[in-house]
């Protein structure tokens, strides 16, 4: 086959020549188009279909100098199309008519608005023209540098003329194709806003029927939407309502695609003019049906338009009507699944439904279509921690709402929201005054003094339980025609100490009629606000011992009010005032150890992460206060006739973890002498508590809770022992007695040794036979007796170490006190079991010598329980079992000068040491707790 005959057409010079010529530039500058007519036809094809459409085309016909020309070409077309019915001075033909003879004139303002819909469309030669050059330049537009050119010689002017005096629906397409190519760039989408291009574009989606015409108008108006300023700015032109009105008309496929896409664009940080356009245009029903579209492109960008819309309040109760909430429901529930997306995809759906409980109406739907249980979900997420601040304030709106409370209390919401107290959660985003709930559409412009007075008062009237609900006063009401509430009634003077300007007071202060709104310090409102709002919600039921009096509860709101960086918020302390103060709470108090950690964390500065370790943390007087406050709100109870048959029921009738915890809470809430006397040793309730520390802990601090509470029973049973003196450890050996055996030792000894002892070293110790046989039985039977020993001047001591030789030769010659007793000692941090303090222990006992034993004894004591001594050595010197010495550690872990955290380290050692063996430990405690000697009588 031949080769085709190459025609003129296939040069780019000779298309840019009749391009030029018909531009009125170069050859022949003011030629009739007429007569050029055919040439300049073939060249716009051939650029079309040809050269631009090669690969490097449209660069090479913008580096020849084709767009100025295209561009020239475009204005003299359109200066020969209809003019618009209505033109006023500064109308769009004369700036096009300067432009042909003066060159590319600058913007001076908007194109007119509207142009008459019934203007006689133009030639079809002039409309093929058209029809070519702008397809030529859409085509060009599509590359950076081309874009650029056509902004800088004033092409945008020129098309939005085009747009506004060619009501041709093809010429619509290509003018509206182009602009949208030019407004891929951010400063010739700036240039197409001013120069009035948008109210034509959206009179073409009402006039136009051709479906790829709208298409490329509706992808215009996308492209237009490049910034906040650019989507506001097409909002209150008009161009969101009849994008809504096209979707809700059912078009094509490929139509809905780009409006869907449209509508996404537009609704990107949505405004108020884009919520109320579309759901004046019947938007939300399409859209809410569109959510199931088959084409995933259709359903996701339909998805992300209701979750933007939710920014929205006016919007979101008619969003509900049509379905939304469903909508977003399941499709957040799809992607929170197994093969759900990533977070990044869940964060707007989150933010939507959050947003979505704002309107009562929508609460129901959402509480009826399980939306309850997937935020629960996503507090439980910790990948989700970024919307935990969020998801909290969004259950705020269930607040009044009873069987939402239930089910969420069910679903474990309290636990969640005393960790969110002190949580490492994100901060939340703060919402425009649109997002507000349209349930009180009033309050969305509220005046100033209406802010200062009503709704703040209201609000206070709300936190503190004198209203159920912003229902309960009416907004007629108001501070200046209506007596301010009397004052809520302080607590009793025995419950409440006085504390400081900046301690932990509830403010408790009332505007006063005709007072300045800002005169008056509202109660804060920091990150922690709504998870206390909820939980003080929570905590004004009848008994909501089940769900705030439990130990991560608790831990929680301790936590918040100890760790608080600045001054907590006042409605913790009233949740921890009224759990206390509530009876049906007194057996979830005693049941939970929360007495015991009330205690613990504010009285005493121990918090559970600091135990075992012994971190420094100080305790500040407003901490301390609290916690008696809240100890003595309990005490209240539990002396009440309904609390001592509570207690009485538990430590009898009670589990065994129940009967344990009963024991060991009493010394904390219980002061009147014949209630814990008759519970704790009539019916055996401290017995049962020291059985149980040898058994596995009930609670992680279950030993520290113990040794205190032993050492509060000791002050009571012993009230009147100073709790400033230290524990009683003897200390005689503090001054030396003088030593009579070292006359013995010299190199001329007086008198002279009549005997040596031999150990087994080969060591020979002096010593005097009747010195030796009057000190012990056990010597005298050896040395005086009818045994061999009795005539041998060499004596053989078996089985004895020098070191626990030297006391007990010193004690048969009568030394006592002289020192010679902490010579086998071992410093403290070293074990004694295995030691020369034990075998000096045993030997004093084989040789029956008891005041050497006692002496040894108090000699470990002196080392390893005195003022160098901690409470590691406690354990150690248990595990000699002797009586004397577990009696010393005993005393030692509960004195009453003793730091807590060391006499609950020394009692952990103590239980380590005891093993399974606890009769002694127990004696022993019990014996000091009672304030007896050891193996004296005590209650049974």
């Amino acid at each position: 086959m031949a080769a085709a005959k190459p025609t003129l057409t296939d040069s780019l010079s000779f298309c840019l020549a009749q391009l030029t010529a018909a531009a009125g530039e170069g050859l022949g500058g003011g030629k009739d188009t007429a007569t050029n007519e055919t040439p300049l036809g073939r060249a716009l094809l051939a650029l079309r279909t040809r050269h631009v459409k090669a690969a490097g085309g449209i660069e090479r016909f913008r580096a020849r100098g084709g767009l100025r020309p295209l561009l020239a070409l475009l204005r003299r077309a359109a200066a020969a199309g209809p003019a618009p019915s209505q033109a006023g001075s500064g109308s769009a033909p004369s700036s096009v008519e300067s432009a042909i003879y003066d060159g590319p004139a600058p913007s001076s303002g908007p194109a007119p608005s509207s142009a008459s819909s019934s203007s006689p469309s133009p030639p079809a030669r002039l409309r093929k023209t058209l029809d070519l050059a702008l397809s030529i330049l859409a085509n060009c537009c599509t590359e950076g540098a081309c874009r650029a050119e056509v902004r800088r010689l004033g092409g945008i002017l020129s098309l939005v003329t085009i747009l506004q005096c060619v009501k041709t629906d093809s010429i619509q397409n290509r003018t509206a194709r182009a602009l949208g190519n030019l407004a891929m760039e951010p400063e010739s989408c700036g240039d197409i806003h001013s120069a009035g291009a948008v109210p034509l574009l959206v009179e073409s989606l009402t006039a136009c029927q051709d479906s790829q015409c709208l298409q490329s108008v509706v992808r215009a108006l996308r492209n237009l939407a490049d910034s906040p300023q650019h989507r506001l700015a097409l909002a209150q032109q008009g161009a969101v309502r009849p994008l809504a009105e096209l979707l809700a008309a059912a078009p094509d496929p490929a139509l809905t695609l780009a409006l869907v896409r449209a509508l996404l664009e537009l609704s990107r940080g949505c405004s108020r003019a884009c919520a109320e356009q579309l759901s004046l245009g019947g938007g939300l029903g399409p859209l809410v049906s569109l959510a199931s579209h088959p084409k995933k492109a259709v359903r996701e960008a339909t998805i992300l338009i209701l979750a933007n819309l939710c920014a929205q309040g006016l919007v979101r109760p008619a969003l509900g009507n049509a379905g939304g909430v469903e909508v977003l429901l399941g499709e957040l529930r799809r992607r929170r699944g197994p093969n759900g997306a990533g977070p990044a995809s869940q964060q707007p759906l989150v933010r939507a439904v959050c947003l979505l409980c704002r309107e009562a109406i929508n609460r129901a739907r959402l509480r009826d279509a399980g939306g309850l249980e997937l935020l629960m979900g996503l507090l439980r997420d910790p990948r989700a921690s970024a919307w935990h601040l969020r998801v909290v304030a969004a259950l705020v709106g269930f607040l009044y709402d009873t069987g939402a409370l239930g089910r969420l209390q069910a679903l474990g919401l309290v636990p969640l929201l005393a960790g969110q107290l002190c949580g490492d959660a994100g901060d939340e985003e703060e919402e425009g005054r649109e997002a507000a709930s349209w349930d009180f559409p009033e309050e969305r412009t509220p005046e100033r003094a209406e802010a200062g007075s009503f709704r703040s008062l209201r609000s206070w009237l709300i936190s503190e339980g004198y209203a159920a609900g912003p229902g309960d006063i009416s907004p007629d009401w108001s501070p200046e025609r209506c007596p301010p509430p009397p004052p809520p009634p302080e607590p009793a003077e025995p419950t409440s100490p006085t504390l400081g300007p900046t301690s932990l007071r509830t403010p408790r202060t009332l505007r006063t009629p005709g007072r300045s709104p800002a005169a008056t310090s509202e109660e804060p409102w920091g990150r922690e606000g709504p998870a206390l709002l909820l939980l003080s919600r929570f905590s004004q039921a009848p008994d909501p011992s089940g769900a705030l009096v439990t130990s991560p509860a608790l831990c929680g709101l301790l936590a918040y009010v100890t760790g608080s960086p600045g001054p907590p918020s006042p409605r913790a302390l009233r949740i921890l005032a009224r759990l206390t103060c509530n009876p049906a709470c007194l057996e979830a108090f005693v049941r939970s150890y929360g007495a015991a950690l009330l205690r613990a964390w504010l009285v005493l500065g121990v918090a559970p992460e600091d135990w075992p370790t012994l971190r420094a943390r100080p305790v500040r007087r407003q901490h301390r206060e609290l916690g008696e406050m809240l100890l003595q709100n309990l005490t209240v109870q539990a002396e009440s006739p309904f609390g001592v048959g509570a207690l009485t029921h538990l430590l009898l009738s009670g589990s065994p973890e129940d009967r344990v915890a009963c024991a060991l809470t009493l010394p904390f809430i219980c002061r009147k002498p014949s209630l814990w006397r008759r519970l704790l040793l009539d019916q055996g309730g401290l017995r049962l508590l020291l059985s149980a520390l040898t058994r596995p802990a009930p609670h992680p601090l279950f030993l520290f809770f113990a040794a205190d509470s032993l050492s509060c029973l000791q002050g009571l049973v012993s009230p009147t022992v100073s709790p400033a003196l230290p524990p009683t450890i003897p200390l005689d050996l503090d001054a030396p007695s003088p030593c009579l055996y070292e006359r013995l030792l010299g190199p001329a000894p007086i008198p002279a040794p009549d005997l040596h002892f031999l150990l087994d070293s080969g060591l020979r110790l002096p010593a005097q036979r009747a010195a030796s046989a009057t000190a012990s039985p056990f010597f005298r039977a050896l040395l005086a007796g009818s045994f061999a020993e009795a005539q041998m001047d060499l004596v053989p001591l078996r089985g004895l170490s020098p070191s626990a030789a030297w006391p007990i030769l010193h004690h048969l010659h009568g030394c006592r006190g002289c020192g010679a007793a902490l010579g086998p000692v071992p410093p403290p941090g070293q074990p004694l079991l295995g030691s020369e303090a034990e075998e000096a222990l045993e030997a004093a006992g084989r040789f029956l010598l008891p005041g050497l034993e006692e002496e040894l004894e108090e000699a470990v004591s002196h080392i390893h329980l005195g003022p160098h001594g901690g409470p590691e050595s406690v354990g150690e010197v248990f595990r000699l079992g002797r009586p004397r010495l577990v009696a010393h550690c005993a005393r030692w872990a509960l004195g009453p000068g003793q730091c807590p955290r060391k006499r609950a380290l020394a009692l952990v050692g103590l239980v380590e040491a005891a093993g399974e063996e606890t009769g002694p430990l127990t004696e022993a405690l019990l014996a000091v707790v009672m304030g007896v000697e050891l193996g004296a009588r005590v209650p049974a």
